[in-house]
This record gives C-alpha cells, structure tokens and sequence, in this order.
C-alpha cells in the first residue's frame, strides 16, 4: 500500500486518517517509500556547527541527494531547528513536486507513487552569536568576557549634539587577541576605525551610532572592555579648585577607573590668559583637551602637559584620559604663565655685593616656579640664575601676556623692550632626580649702580686687578675710558659693553684684543661661580696693546748666546729693530718650551708669527700671551734670519771628530756651517741619547729640513749655500753638552766594502760616530744582503743604505749585530753604519741575496 502523500492546504476524511494510521503501524516502514525521518539536528550557537543525523534503520537504499542537506530538510519538514534562531530572511519555504505518480487509487486512499523533492533546502551559515551588545551610556565601562571567533558585537552609543567629538577608551582585555572595530551612522556609512587603547571619533548630526567590534581573524578568543564619552555633552563635569592656576597650588587629584575614556573638569579664566600644565609624571600617560564654552577644541596636551592660550570664550573645560585605559590618579597641575599669582618679587640688584635684591627657590622635577620683576624702562638684564646642587634648569621672561621675551641660551642677557611687569620663570626638567635649589638676581646693565672706581689701562708690568665676590649671584662691573680705534686687550671678564649695556667685540677675528668703537667710557662686567664658603678673589686684567705701556724691550741678540730678551713675568715685549729684514722670533718658557707668540705693529694688528717674521725697522710689540693677567715668565730670542757667526763643521764624520758643544739656557741656538755643496745630501751623526734638535738652513735662512728625530734619512739640499745647522735643546732641556756629527750620503769617497769571504772590521767610539763604505755598481746584485756584528766594546750600531743622490734605500734600528737584505738600485751605493758613541768594535760583510 503506497504511502499518502498529505498536500499543504488539504485535509483527510477522519476514517481515511484511521486507516493510515492502523495500517502503517500494523505493517512497518512504508515499503515503497524512502528511510524513516531522522530526528530534527541541534546547532550549537556558539560555533554554528551541527550534529550529525541519527542514521536511517531500513534496509533500502536512501535516493540520491542532488545538493546538501540541512537535518531538517531530510526530515521533510521545512521548520529550523528550535534552538537556533534563523533571520526572518533566511527562512526558505521549501519548493514541493504537486505531480502525481500513475496507477490506481484503492480504498479511498491516493495511489501515486510517494514524491520525492525536486529541489533541495540550502540553509544559510548561522551567523555567530553576539555575547555583549546594546546600548552604550556615555561615561560608562562596559566589559565583555568573551568574543568568540567571528562574533560582532554591536553597541550604539547617543549623541544629544551636532558635530560631537566622541573619545572611546577600546580596552586591550586579558586575551591573546585584540578586538578592533568601527562606528557607522544610521546608513552603514563608515565614520572612523577603532584600534586598542584610545580613540577619537568625529560624528554627524545629533543620534544614535553603531560601534561594531570583531576579532581580527574568523577564530580565537578574547575580551574587552568598551567605555565612550562625549566633548560636547559630557555625562559629568566636576570643578576644578579656584586657585589651581596660582603657583604653589598642590594642584587637583584625578582618579580615573580602569578603561575609562575621559574624566570632564570645569574651570575658568580670563580670557587670553596663558596656562601651562605640567606634566603628572609617573608610569600613567595622561593626554588631554581643553575646550572652549562652545565646546571646541582650543589647545591639545601632551602627556599631560604644555601651554594653552585662552584666545576664544569660555567656560572652559579638561577632558583628560589615560592613553592605555590603565586604572589610576594623578595630578592636575596648572600655572596661569599671563598676569601670574603665587610669585615672589625680585628687585633689580646693583652690581657688587647684590645684598637683598636675590631670590632663592626650590623646583620639583618637571615643574616651574617664579619671580615677578618690574622695570621703568626698556633695558637689557643679566639674569644670574645660579644652581645651589649642580643640577640642570632652565629659564625663561615673560611679558604681561605670558608671551616669551627671552629664554635661557648662550649669553645670560636678556632685552626687555618696555616699562612694565614681567616675569622670570624657573624649570627643572623632568628627567631631574631631585628637586632643583637655586638663586637668583636681575643686573640692569645700562646701569653703574654697585660699579668699582674707574680705571684707566693697567700697565703690562704692573699686576692685574683684583676682584672681590661674596655672593653667588653677584656680578661685578669695572669702568675704564678708551678713545675710538684703541685696541684692548681684557682678561678675566664675561665681557665688555658700552655705557648703554650694548656690547662689543663680539665677532669672531683673527686679530687679538677689541677695538674701541668711539671715545668714550667702556664697562667690564665680570663674574664668578662662587662657592659660597667665603669671600673669592680673581684677578681682571684690562690692558691695551696698541701702544703698550709697560712692555720690557728687546734687540736683535747673536747665535751662540743666551736669549736677548731676558726672562720675565710680562706677557708682552717691544721688539726694537734697528733694519728691516726678516727675523727669528722665539718665545720660550724657562723649561725650554716655546709658547706661540704674535708680532704686532703700533696698532695693535698682527704682523707675523713666530718664528720667522719680515719686520721693518722700528718698534714692533711681541705678545707671547693674550692672557692680560698672565705672570708666566719667558724669554725672547730676536736673531736675524740669516745665520751669522757659526762655527764650521766636517761632512764627514765618518773619518774625522765629531763637533762638540754646550747649550746653557732656554732659549739658545748654537750654529754651525756646512761645506756641502747645494744639490748634496747630509746625515746628522748623533749618539742615541741625544737630547738635541739639529734643523739645516740655507744661506738666507730659510728652513731646509729638520734632522734632530732621526739621522737615516739623507737631506737633500736645494737651497744656497753655504748650509748651516742650528741646534737647540729639546723641549723640558734647558742644560745639555753634546757631540754631533755630519756625514754626505751621496757617493762620498769612503773605502769600498769588499764582497769576499774576508769580513771588514772597524772600531768607533766618542771621536769616531760612523764608518762608511762605498759598494761599486759592479759589487752588488740587484738584491744584496748586509751583516754586522759587534765583536767588541759596547753599544749599539744602526747601518744605512743610500743610493747615488743620497736617498737613503734601506736601513735598520740600532742593534748590537743583524742582517738587512736590500733591493740596491743600479750604480754604486754607499753604507753608513753609524753607532751610538761608545768605543766598539764591528765586523761588516755583504753577499748577493741568497749566497751563504
């Protein structure tokens, strides 16, 4: 018997339905129809799977299925499952077949043959399920333990204002994942994304707004917590205290709750005023807006801090907030910087002693304290803002408005440009570890209240003067009176200004000392870091160098003598010139060291240095210091370029004795002269302890080269002859006898080093420096192997290839024996062994390279 087939919209006559009934349950499965229905599938909510049908119990084959099968449309019902809801949209009425099967009806009862579908029901993905939504109050947290995989929360937040700016607070939760989002208008219009942490949302019209949060990948897990409030019509304002903007206020706590997105303070000031909040320090990172009485945005902070100027009306509110959500307090501190309360007054202090006219303060790290300061007229000050524990600060003059007149960088001088009130701030920066001590004072410059006597030039023989502080901010001021084009020379002070505090000589120049710009009377303003323990003294020199007063004089001296201008403790000298020509000039300490020097004519301009300086005749100033308080001795050596009365010495010192001689002061120069041909070239023979300088002039002077740091080396000399050699002591040497020696290097006529199996033996000692050898061109490979060896007496030895010219090829260090392997240029060559004075015996020899 078929299985009837109940159509949608007809009924059953009740007999036919008993019928049916009895006899499905008297004969089993339907035998012409399909499976029994499974039971209807379950959907979990949370991950929008499904379990699996309970399998069919008849033994025929189940039909084809021509697409997937949601459970309930294998059951042949078109309802969902009871507890998984599906969206109005989403609910498909299955399509059924209305054709009949042919064949005969029997006993009232349909015949067809059972239908199958012709279509099959596609349920839609269940979308997943929303734990946390609905309405988000202004300046309340929300948290939401869990989001699960692609879950959407959905929030609406409400505006009661047009253009609102919205500050939402997007906590990071405790899981692995992040939830980020975005806010849409009533239309889906996307306004702003959202990330973690804190956010700014710019809305439309006055409303409601979707803030839709999701996990960033399809699976995972996490939390969060959500909080937003509104700049235009925030959920609570408090008050802020009256006198929070005075200095010395403790400032105002704030407390703000875990994922808080901004606490609301109500203040006011003038209008125009400028505030400077400082920064709350700490672990928080505190930001902030201030808003106008229309409610927009005047001035942004910065971790908590930085200036606002309230150019617009007010009331005017704080919306502050931490930038990571974190629970804390912290301080609302502020200053009003224009028109300033909570200062002390600071009077303009003389000069000297500044007696009561000195404030002391105390700085917090990261804050500021100040000083209130009146003056009758535009001016400039020196601001003397001394630390009491070395630590680092700043500062800054205001004006009545609050707006920077000067801050502290470079010259501690600041110009106020009119009469009235202004204000000295005092910062300590927030990295400080302590609280910065310090005092303070104002010096007005176009004044001479406090100024020492005037002073005409101190001679340069006569001590400097003598300046007394007992104040750790006092500044001293010295007068003198100069005439226009003068040129001076001040040691010891800050600066020097004119009547009006302007100063002078303040670009950089190649010439020494200040030119005075007009006649008239000049102040030295001079100060000190004080200790504070008792009364300091520093000397101040003011000295003029054109035309100087007080400078010893000096003539030409000779070679061969001490220094012409004897030591003394005077930074200058006059040089007195009886010819033009070109000069020698040397400075030297009394340990024989030389100082650099400067040649300067009446003027006081710079006309050459040491040491070789073209003078015309008559009286020039040499000034070995530009120190004005200088009391170093020295002395002066002034000899004609041209050496004169030298003593004449052998170029071969290899046959004949060396030259001996005896430095006995600083500043000597001893001369010898040289029979060596210009184009030759010449080895200084000195024994190794030699504490002597050796420097080869020409004819006229000028410098060949030096051979006092090593003797191996040939000079070559291109200059006119006759050639001398001055030596001198070396530096920290003011006493020395010594020996010394010259030797050509250029193919001198020396005996030939023989290359044979028969070694050469020589003997040296203090009359005898250096043996020579000559080596035909014939007598040498290309690469040649020397050997020497002490064989006797004591001392160490140092051998020398040169070639033709004199250039030296090849050579070694001083050793008692060693061998050298040279690469010999063609022709012949000669071999200096030279030696360090002792009595000694050597043995020589030389063979190809490579020959034993």
């Amino acid at each position: 018997m078929s299985r009837p087939v109940i159509r949608a919209g007809k009924s059953l006559p009740r007999l036919t339905l008993v019928t049916l009934l009895v006899s499905t349950l008297a004969a089993g499965p339907i035998a012409t129809g399909g499976a029994p229905a499974p039971a209807a599938a379950v959907g979990s909510s949370g991950s929008g799977a499904t379990h699996s049908p309970a399998p069919a119990t008849s033994d025929l084959p189940s039909p084809p299925a021509t697409a997937r099968e949601t459970p309930a449309a294998a059951s042949g019902r078109n309802t969902p499952a009871r507890d998984v809801p599906v969206p109005a949209a989403e609910q498909t009425p299955p399509h059924l077949a209305t054709t009949p099967a042919p064949g005969a009806q029997a006993a009232g009862l349909s015949t067809e043959q059972p239908r199958t579908r012709s279509t099959t029901i596609i349920r839609q993905p269940k979308p997943p399920r929303s734990r946390c939504s609905g309405g988000l109050t202004l300046g309340t947290v929300v948290t939401c333990t869990a989001i699960v995989d692609q879950a959407q929360d959905v929030w609406t937040v409400t505006t009661t204002a047009d253009d609102d700016l919205l500050l939402i607070q997007l906590g990071r939760g405790t899981g692995r994942d992040s939830v980020g989002g975005r806010v849409t208008d009533a239309t889906g219009r996307e306004l702003c994304r959202l990330g973690v942490d804190a956010n700014r949302c710019r809305v439309g019209a006055a409303g409601a707004y979707r803030i839709t949060l999701q996990l960033p990948y399809p699976t995972g897990r996490g939390d969060y917590t959500i909080a937003a409030e509104s700049t235009r019509t925030p959920s609570s304002c408090g008050q802020l205290p009256v006198d929070l903007f005075d200095f010395g206020s403790p400032g105002s706590t704030v407390t703000l709750p875990a994922g808080a997105a901004a606490r609301c303070h109500l203040f006011d000031q003038p209008r125009g005023a400028l505030l400077r909040f400082a920064d709350p320090g700490g672990p928080r990172d505190i930001r902030g807006l201030i808003l106008d009485g229309q409610r927009l945005t005047l001035c942004e902070l910065s971790y908590g801090g930085g200036d606002c100027r309230l150019d617009r009306p007010g009331p005017y509110r704080l919306l502050s907030w931490e930038q990571y959500g974190k629970e804390g307090t912290h301080l609302v501190k502020a200053r009003r910087l224009s028109d300033p309360a909570g200062c002390q007054n600071l009077p303009l202090a003389p000069y000297g002693d500044p007696g009561s006219a000195v404030n002391s303060g105390a700085t917090p790290a990261g804050e500021t304290t100040c000083h209130i300061f009146s003056t009758d007229a535009a001016r400039p000050l020196l601001v003397r803002a001394v630390s009491l524990d070395a630590t680092s600060f700043d500062w800054q003059v205001l004006d009545a408005t609050g707006a920077e007149v000067c801050a502290r960088e470079g010259i501690p001088v600041c110009a106020v440009p009119a009469a009235g009130r202004y204000t000295l701030l005092v910062s300590s920066p927030r990295y400080a570890d302590r609280t910065h001590r310090y005092e303070v004072a104002l010096n007005p410059l176009d004044r001479a209240d406090g100024c020492a006597p005037a002073t005409g030039y101190t001679p340069w023989d006569q001590p400097a003067l003598q300046v007394s502080q007992v104040a750790r901010v006092q500044t001293n001021c010295q007068p003198f009176t100069g005439r226009a084009g003068e040129r001076v020379i001040v040691s010891g002070a800050r600066w020097t200004q004119d009547t009006g505090g302007n100063r002078i000589c303040t670009e950089s120049s190649d010439e020494v000392g200040c030119v005075l710009p007009a006649d008239g009377d000049y102040r030295v303003i001079s100060y000190r870091e004080w200790s504070g323990n008792s009364v300091e003294t520093y000397p101040l020199g003011i000295r003029r160098i054109s035309d100087p007063v007080g400078c010893p004089t000096v003539r030409p001296g000779s070679y061969g003598a001490a220094p012409a201008g004897a030591p003394a403790p005077v930074a200058c000298r006059i040089l007195d010139v009886p010819a033009a020509g070109v000069y020698r000039v040397t400075a030297l300490h009394g340990d024989n060291v030389t100082t650099f020097a400067r040649v300067l004519d009446t003027a006081g301009r710079t006309v050459c240095a040491q040491v070789r300086c073209p003078l015309p005749a008559g009286r020039h100033t040499l000034l070995a210091s530009v120190d004005a308080t200088s009391t170093t001795e020295f002395a002066v050596s002034l000899l004609p370029l041209r050496p004169t009365g030298c003593t004449p010495v052998s170029d071969a010192g290899w046959a004949d004795a060396p030259h001996r001689g005896r430095i006995d002061t600083s500043g000597q120069i001893d001369c010898l002269v040289l029979p060596t041909p210009s184009g030759a070239s010449i080895a200084a023979l000195l024994p190794v302890d030699a504490a002597l300088n050796v420097d080869i002039v020409d004819a006229d002077g000028e410098s060949e080269c030096s051979l006092w740091w090593y003797t191996w080396h040939g000079c070559e000399l291109d200059g006119p002859a006759p050639h001398s050699a001055l030596l001198t002591g070396q530096t920290w040497v003011t006493q020395l006898a010594y020996t010394v020696g010259f030797a050509r290097t250029d193919a001198p006529a020396c005996p030939t080093l023989p290359r044979d199996t028969t070694d050469t033996t020589v003997t040296t000692g203090p009359d005898r420096l250096a043996a020579c050898f000559t080596v035909p061109a014939d007598q040498h490979a290309a690469r040649q192997t020397l050997t020497w060896a002490r064989t006797a007496g004591t001392g160490r030895a140092r051998l020398t290839v040169f070639d033709g010219a004199g250039r030296s090829t090849c050579g070694t260090d001083r050793a008692a024996q060693g061998t050298v392997t040279c690469a010999l240029p063609p022709g012949p060559v000669t071999v200096l062994l030279d030696t360090d004075g002792n009595t000694a015996t050597y043995r020589l020899s030389h063979r190809n390279a490579g020959t034993s």
